[in-house]
């Protein structure tokens, strides 16, 4: 399972809203939904995320095995 947590710490630590990302951004308020809900994203999203963050993929998202 694909988990957002490290996109929300990455988000405080770069000083970037949600708000921002919006209406800076253009990221869609659906988008920003789906991340809070730990739903699937587009790799283009994750790539746009990365790009405006300045950050790699692994401050965006965390794989976690849920059938262990």
């Amino acid at each position: 399972m694909i988990i957002y947590d490290p996109f929300w710490k990455t988000l405080e630590k770069k000083g970037v809203s949600t708000y921002a990302l919006i209406t800076r951004y253009n990221i869609s308020s659906s988008t920003i939904s789906r991340l809070k809900n730990n739903k699937p994203v587009t790799t283009t999203t994750l790539n746009d995320l990365c790009r405006i963050l300045q950050c790699s993929i692994s401050e965006i998202l965390q794989y976690i095995d849920v059938e262990k």
